[in-house]
Parts: C-alpha cells; structure tokens; sequence
C-alpha cells in the first residue's frame, strides 16, 4: 500500500511514540477492507511500538487507535483509507494517542482537558478535501487529549449509504452527539471556542490588555503575513489580528503560478506563512473579526480597531489586508440550499455526487477547472456562463471541449436554484439572447464566480470603490493617515498570491516609514498615551 519511501518516513515519524498503541480494525471480506489491511500491515511493521488487532465495528472498514490495553478506551476511529490529505492526519492520531505531545499551546491543552461530558464527535470528509484535514486533526487531538471525547473521521465515498441517510453534501460536515455541529474549514480554537461558552470572554479580557502596537496588520493571508514580516524586521512593535491564518490560499488546492514553486497546495503555504510570521516578534491574535476602525483623533495619534468579541486594539499604524470571499448567487434558493447541494469547493465536495448530475455557474479559470475536474467523478456537468464566451485559458477550454458529458451554456443568466426543501433537484436560468427561460433537472450546483472583498465594516472609515475595494495609492496608503491596505481587498489589479505578497511588503514598509516621519510633538503625544 505505501511506497518504500513513504514507509521510510513514517518508521522516523513513528519512533517519537513514547506508548505502545494498537490498531483495532473492523474488516470484512471487501475490497476496502483488503485495502484497509494493507495500509494497517505497513504501517505496524514500519514500528515496533505498533500492533494490529481486529474487532467488530459498526462501520466496517474502519480502525480505532487505541494505547496498547486499553483498547475499550480508543477515542479516535478512521471509517475509511486515512491516504490522500489525510494521511498525515493518521500519522498525528499515532503519534498523540501514542503519548507524543501534540503542538499546541498549553492553555490550549489544559482548555481541553477541562471538558467534561461526554462528546462523541463524527467527521464526513473525502481524500480530495483541502478543508478537511484541519478539522479531523483537531478533533484526533482533543480525542487523545481527554478520555472523555470521542471521534471518528468517515469517508463519505466509502459510505454513500450513511451520506444519503444524514443528508450530508458538504465535508467537512462535523455532528456532536449525532446532532450537526459544524460545516467548513476549522482550527482546533474554533471548535473549543464553540465548546467552551466563556471563551470569547476570556479572550476579549487578555486583547484588553495589550498595550498599543506600533504596526498592527488586520488579516492573515499573503498580504497580512508579508506586511507583518516586514514590519516585524524593523524592529517596531507588531501584531496580527485575523479570524485565521492563511486566509483565502487555505480554500486553494493547486498553486503552480508561485514563483521559485512550481507547486505547492494551498494549506501547506498557509503552514509557511504562519511559520515565518511567528518566527519573528510578532503578536498573532486569531479567531479575531474585525468590525469597525476608528481613525486617530489628531495626526499621529492612535487608530482603534474594534473587534467583534467587544474587545479593541489600538495601534500607531494599522495594515488592512481583509482579504475576499466566494462571491454568491443572489439568487432565490442559494442560501436555502447551501451545503445542501449548493457548494463552493469542487475538490472537496465533488466526490459527493459521485455518479449525479451538476451544474457549474461560472466560465473562467475556476468554473472551468471545477467542471473539468467534476467530469470525473459525477455523471454529468452542465456549465453556466453569463457571458456570451468561456473566458478561461484556452488550454482548459481544449481540455473541457474534449469531455463527452460536460454541456457548456453561454449567455445565460442563473435566475433560482430549486429544491424539495431537503437538497437541491433543479436549476433555473434564462437565455440573455432569447429571454426564455429553461430549467435543468441536477442534485448539485457549484458556484465559480469570483470573490467578494471583505470590507463591509470599513465603508464608513476608509475610501472604497464601488465594489468595495479599499482604494489605495503606489506605497499602498489609504484615505486615512496611517492606514494602509494590500492585497485582493484593495484596488491593486490582479488578484494573485504573489501579487498580494509584493503589496503586503509595500504596506508594512510604509507603515514604518510613516512612523519615522511623525513629528516630533506627535511622537511625545503617543509616548504619552
């Protein structure tokens, strides 16, 4: 099942298990369970710490890990071949059941280990979600942490049956006690944050404290991790505030367009930025939404970002790097059937319509790339595009004119997404040349259209376009002294990685610059304050 390689790394990965576990498998006499065996019969023999047993399950396939003895406690179960994304997720469960500490901040682990109940949480994913892995290792992690959780992580393609009977058509899709919890991308503070009612509190009282930054960066994507890295190399005093870390790239599968990387995926960029920012001195607050900035009340004087918690955070300088969102329908029925058919990352929930018909709005480089890809996997895929052309790369339109079940419609304006109020049956459009309107009969619709900025809570505060992007000038000032923005929220043409780093650098060294430049008496005021 595994190559000599991998099996190379995971018996120097493997020699950090400080107990002995136990690999319980439920097996029949399928395929996949044959697959299952394989996967486990590598993995023990790679580590002598390492051992396989067998015992009924209700999902079969599937593998508890457990400490060696004590397999009745195992608090973490793989319904499904752990490979693809989450393969590392398997590593991490061997290594923190097997008693390697996990890299979390203690507070983090004694905020864990305080949950009492009982919490028996249930996983959807599928290898080919990005998303997921997040999620299924943060669960793992606080399953191996306290006696009292409980987790299994479930390939939805292995089990349709129990997809189909929950309704589950989005992964990650997280139940708590056979009750829906969460849907989407999480961190581990995220689910404890949702967990643990005096959290927020908590956290709004330590931000309270901090005193005023000299750079204060709001986001966390390329722009916000470039412009604090380079303010933080000044020597000011820096900080991030972000709802997360890595922003947008952590929604991205394949980067091929970053320069010196010929590819790389999205999460494992986002691991890097996080990883260079805290390798300065750099204060990193995340979990944090921002909603309103305050402008200083005299030149050089402190900017207030207010945040959503009730908390706020002051600062001489301040970089906007919001970021942007999937752009919506606005449609009749696109809410009411979102993750209920309604989806917006083809990689992750693609595999969910294995065999079923979907609709792809949108007929750029990503509406194409999502059809292309969904080609595989489900029975048909019908391309919507409001222009009269595909505006895609023309390679990828060779590529989609060559697929035998993928039907493109131009000139077409989505009007309603349909339903029988548990999932999506239809899609709505009309001909913009004609005026008629026609109706396609699917279960999916994956919507491809482009992104939204994030700056709804700025329209008050800082110039925007009619688009709502921050306008900014070539040092990345904003209308607001002392206030700079970068990357795709701003005006700066080309929404590109890349581009966005070069403009979050910008950003951070003209905050500096503003700050050498202050006068005199508003650098005493400042001290004062």
């Amino acid at each position: 099942m595994l190559d000599a390689g991998l099996k190379a790394q995971l018996a120097a990965y493997l020699q950090n298990i400080r107990q002995p576990v136990t690999l319980v498998a439920a097996l029949d006499d399928g395929p996949k369970s044959a697959e299952m065996k394989a996967l486990l019969d590598d993995v023990a023999a790679v580590s002598d710490k390492v051992t396989l047993a067998t015992a009924p399950d209700d999902r079969t396939p599937s593998f508890a890990i457990a400490r060696t003895g004590d397999a009745a406690a195992a608090g973490v179960r793989f319904a499904g071949l752990p490979l693809g994304h989450e393969f590392t997720s398997l590593v991490l469960a061997l290594l923190h059941v097997g008693g390697h500490p996990p890299r979390v901040e203690p507070e983090v682990v004694a905020q864990i280990k305080a949950l009492e109940g009982e919490y028996v949480f249930e996983t959807y994913f599928s290898q080919t979600c990005q998303n997921c892995p997040d999620v299924v290792q943060a669960l793992n992690t606080m399953a191996a942490l306290n006696p009292n959780i409980r987790h299994v992580a479930i390939d939805g393609a292995l089990f349709q049956a129990e997809v189909e009977a929950r309704q589950v058509m989005a992964v990650p899709t997280v139940l708590l006690n056979g009750q829906p919890f969460a849907q989407g991308r999480m961190s581990l503070e995220q689910i404890l944050a949702k967990l643990d009612d005096g959290a927020e509190a908590r956290a709004a009282e330590k931000l309270a404290t901090r005193d005023a930054f000299d750079v204060l960066v709001v986001g966390g994507g390329p722009a916000g991790a470039a412009a604090a890295v380079y303010a933080a190399r000044k020597g000011v005093r820096t900080g991030v505030a972000a709802e997360r870390f890595g922003g947008q790239v952590l929604d991205t599968l394949a980067i091929e367009n970053f320069i010196s990387v010929p590819h790389t995926e999205g999460p494992r960029l986002a691991a890097g930025l996080e990883a260079h920012v805290k390798a300065y001195d750099v204060d990193v607050m995340t979990l944090q939404r921002a909603v309103g900035l305050v402008p200083a009340s005299a030149p050089g004087g402190l900017i207030e970002v207010k945040l959503e918690n009730g908390a706020s955070l002051r600062s001489r300088s301040v970089v906007l790097a919001p970021g942007a969102r999937w752009r919506t329908l606005n449609v009749p029925g696109e809410d009411a059937y979102r993750n209920k058919g309604v989806a917006y990352c083809p990689h992750c929930d693609g595999p969910l319509f294995k065999g079923k018909r979907v609709a792809v709005v949108g007929g750029g480089n990503s509406g194409v790339e999502a059809a292309i890809d969904l080609a595989g996997i489900v029975a048909h895929v019908t391309l919507i595009e409001f222009d009269s052309q595909l505006r895609a790369d023309a390679v990828l339109q060779r590529k989609l004119a060559s697929l035998p079940n993928v039907r493109v419609v131009t000139s077409a304006l989505t009007t309603e997404v349909h339903g029988d109020g548990r999932r999506v049956t239809a899609l709505s459009y009309r001909d913009r040349n004609h005026g008629t309107t026609h109706q396609v009969e699917l279960e999916g619709v994956f919507v491809q259209i482009g992104l939204v900025p994030n700056t709804e809570w700025l329209k008050r505060s800082v110039a925007l376009t009619a688009r709502g992007e921050i306008e900014v000038d070539d040092r990345g000032a904003t209308s607001v002294p002392g206030v700079f923005a970068a990357g795709d929220a701003t005006t700066t043409p080309f929404k590109q990685i890349v581009i966005a780093m070069g403009a979050g650098a910008t950003a951070g060294l003209s905050a500096f610059d503003y700050l050498i430049r202050l006068p005199a008496e508003a650098e005493a005021a400042l001290e004062a304050a």
